[in-house]
């Protein structure tokens, strides 16, 4: 087994702010590339600086409006196998850091642009967040309890799934054809289209049914009790995802209602059922349902906080909670690596970075001296 991880070799220079692009390069930092974040200190300033996700980074301050800096950012790129950015479409090619003008001087770049639309398309040049590209998508529309509003999910699917994930899975593809090729390529990730491949369930059926599943009323989404949520005694929740009937067959003799095992999908004794179910959950409390639900084959979890969550003895045993020293002798809890390899396996080596920690360990790098950091930083270069 080896420590450095699958990515080993590669550099990585990170354009990107906020959560999509910085998540993605955290994947790739994980698995043992080297990534320099590169932000300009403005948006230090907004108080937007993530820092969670900057382990395993090192973290420089440039201003790419400035010559000086232009000049240092494509001795990074040079050097660069992977190039990410999630600026509004156009932003590059102003700046003069654009797909055409690093590959002018690295023809092997993988390079990755991560927006809400996309490059193309009408929509392109909108301002967005997580929440509007699940609405173009369709996806939030299916989000919420029937009748009332769409409900906002407490994560950011779009920026995590659809921006950070869909752009590593791009990069990862990119790289393997550049290994057959010896070419680097461009590309482009939009969140909402990543959003849109959510939808092959909601497709299926629509071609099984006829019919587009709605908010709350669909086959995997609180329609049978076989697939809902449920309220304990105690004013807690647990799942129920007996999708099968040999799972749901094992629920019902549990709750002593054998009667209902063949009525499943039953169209007229749906809302009967359900009220049933909501009626036998409520009659005791979460940890009185673990004991009787236990390891039985029924496909059920308690709903958790997100406090409970990082205590959960599963998370603690696959190590996607973990405590560690923040740097100043404080213990901190932090994600895992989900991605669990078994030769080269990801791992955190490095705490974030503060904002523009290694910028000049970086400069030393490619011959500047600390002179030269100081009168850059002087200038307002870094």
């Amino acid at each position: 087994m080896s420590n450095a991880g699958a990515l080993e070799g590669l550099t990585v220079l990170d354009l990107s702010r906020l959560l999509p692009g910085p998540y993605c390069s955290m994947i790739l930092a994980d698995h043992g590339a080297r990534v320099i974040a590169v932000e300009d200190k403005k948006f230090l300033d907004d108080g937007l600086f993530l820092n969670l996700i900057n382990r395993n980074k090192e973290h420089i301050s440039l201003n790419l409006k400035t010559e000086e800096g232009k000049k240092i950012f494509f001795q990074l790129a040079k050097e660069a196998d992977i190039l990410i950015e999630q600026f509004r479409p156009g932003v590059v090619k102003r700046l003069g850091v654009d797909y055409e003008s690093v590959k002018t001087i690295n023809p092997e770049i993988v390079y990755c642009s991560i927006t809400g639309y996309g490059q193309t398309g009408p929509y392109r040049d909108r301002v967005g967040h997580d929440v509007n590209y699940l609405s173009i998508a369709g996806v939030l529309g299916l989000i919420g309890e029937k009748g009332l509003p769409p409900s906002i999910p407490g994560v950011q699917v779009a920026d995590i799934a659809g921006g950070g994930m869909s752009a590593a899975i791009g990069i990862l593809l990119a790289l393997q054809s550049r290994e057959r090729t010896g070419k680097g390529q461009y590309i482009d990730i939009s969140m909402t289209d990543s959003m849109a491949n959510f939808l092959p369930i909601a497709l299926f059926f629509q071609q099984l049914t006829g019919q587009f599943p709605e908010r709350a009323d669909g086959f995997l989404s609180h329609r049978y009790a076989s697939y809902n949520t449920y309220e304990t005694a105690d004013g807690k929740y647990l799942s129920i995802g007996a999708v099968e009937n040999r799972f749901w067959k094992v629920l019902c003799e549990k709750l002593d209602v054998p009667e209902y095992i063949t009525l499943q999908y039953d169209e007229k004794r749906r809302q009967e059922i359900l009220d049933f179910m909501r009626n036998a959950f409520k009659m005791k409390t979460l940890s009185e349902w673990e004991d009787i639900l236990g390891e039985h084959d029924i496909c059920w979890a308690p709903v958790k906080s997100v406090s409970e969550a990082i205590q959960d003895p599963q998370m603690r045993a696959r190590e996607m909670f973990i405590d560690v020293d923040d740097g100043n002798g404080n213990q901190t809890t932090t994600i895992g690596v989900p991605i669990k390899l078994s030769r080269t396996p990801g791992s955190i080596r490095r705490m974030p970075d503060s904002f523009g920690q290694s910028t000049k360990s970086v400069l030393k790098e490619f011959g500047y001296t600390d002179e030269k950091i100081k009168l850059l930083a002087e200038k307002g270069v870094i």
